[in-house]
């Protein structure tokens, strides 16, 4: 079983941009901070990618691997081993997020 993601885990781009997330999970807590869920709203700031000669960075990520026998508040969860694709405004997928910290204290698979 993977360790699930919360308010507090530190994600980032393949190239360096850190992911943040608004959640509308306002209940249900892991290790002191909100679960996350697939259906949350996960962007990237500090792509490397914007300062080439045709800029295209990280803007988004959107999970095509969320947890699916575990959920709450009737969507799907997260965790260390879910798959999320870092995409640019014009749709471009650029690599796969990276988690690089999560709680330990909650798992789901």
């Amino acid at each position: 079983m993977a360790n699930l993601l919360n308010a507090a885990s530190i994600m980032m781009c393949p190239h360096g941009g850190t992911v943040s997330v608004i959640t509308r999970n306002t209940k249900v807590m892991l290790a002191g901070s909100l679960l996350l869920s697939a259906s949350d709203t996960f962007t990237v700031a500090g792509c490397a990618l914007a300062g080439l000669p045709t800029p295209s960075p990280c803007m988004q990520v959107q999970w095509v691997t969320p947890n699916v026998r575990s959920q709450a508040l009737g969507d799907f969860t997260l965790s260390e081993t879910s798959v999320g694709l870092c995409v640019a405004t014009n749709g471009a997928v650029q690599g796969t997020v990276l988690v690089n910290f999560t709680q330990t204290q909650g798992s789901g698979i």
